[in-house]
């Protein structure tokens, strides 16, 4: 096990759970700790890119794709959501505070070099493909995030 060593699962894709996934992320990343990021069902939506990318699904997986939101600007949060109006009030309350956005989270992280993960499985059952994901992810199942897992000294489920 190496200390210096974390993961975290981000599952989740509310507004919310994202940011402390990527304030913790880079808090470790910036303390000199290697971070691997891997993201799984719902939180594949904040690694999806905002634009639409057309390509063939099935009836379910065109369901999922209309449901789900694009890209870290269109997440909703998890109490407090108001029908849409929570999230556009969180992120005044984080500008007046002078927060990172989750988008400059995200590029933060890319800098740091966080490995970000993105699950293979998930992204066959949500009809996602590479081409609906940001740049500078990988993809992998599940073994390999224990292979990342096993070796971390520090495990997260957000």
């Amino acid at each position: 096990m190496d200390p210096n060593k974390k993961t975290i699962i981000v599952f989740s894709g509310d507004l919310d759970k994202a940011l402390a996934a990527l304030v913790i992320a880079n808090g470790a990343a910036a303390m000199g700790n290697e971070v691997t990021m891997f993201y799984t069902f719902w939180g594949l939506n904040i690694i999806r890119r905002p634009e639409k990318v057309n390509h063939p699904k099935r009836f379910l997986q065109r369901a999922f794709g209309t449901m789900m939101p694009r890209g870290p600007g269109k997440l909703p949060l998890s109490k407090m959501n108001f029908a849409g109006v929570g999230p556009v009030l969180m992120r005044k309350a984080m500008r007046e505070a002078n927060v990172d956005t989750l988008a400059e989270m995200l590029e933060t992280a890319k800098e740091q070099e966080i490995r970000m993960v993105a699950c293979t499985m998930s992204m066959d059952v949500l009809g996602l493909t590479k081409d609906d994901l940001i740049d500078d992810v990988e993809f992998a199942g599940v073994a390999t995030y224990f292979d990342y897992a096993d070796d971390a000294n520090v495990n997260l489920l957000i």
